[in-house]
């Protein structure tokens, strides 16, 4: 079995999709701004963010509810300079609400939420586990 991706459900499937792609700098598979779908896989590979649209979606469940109240999920990217991404992501738009802070002895981290309020961690790994 592979992960092949966590799909996100949002309810403004285009500000979310220019947010993983102009603002965190992910490529998306292939353009689709508009949705209903879109999945962005990170420079180094591996499995990808996925973007769904919550409405589409929960015309193929029939039972889905409205947006959820408050954080849900949580996407963690790893970056190798914490400090440029973030000076990165702030230039196109995006607001950390914590950070660049420490988590631990190994690790540095910070915070986002995405449009649809999803908490994005970016995460700087100081040293690896033995």
């Amino acid at each position: 079995m592979e992960l092949a991706q966590v799909r996100l459900l949002v309810g403004d499937f285009r500000d979310c999709y220019r947010f993983y792609r102009d603002v965190l700098g992910l490529r998306p598979q292939f353009e689709a701004e508009d949705g209903p779908y879109a999945k962005f896989t990170p420079d180094g590979g591996g499995a990808g963010v996925a973007l769904q649209d919550r409405a589409q979606m929960a015309r193929v469940l029939e039972r889905l509810a409205a947006e959820p109240a408050g954080h849900r999920s949580l996407v963690v990217l790893r970056v190798d300079d914490l400090d440029g991404y973030c000076a990165e992501v702030a230039a196109r738009g995006g607001v950390l609400v914590s950070g660049p802070a420490p988590m631990t002895d190994r690790m540095r981290v910070a915070h986002l939420a995405d449009p649809a309020g999803n908490v994005v961690e970016l995460q700087e790994w100081l040293a690896l586990r033995e």
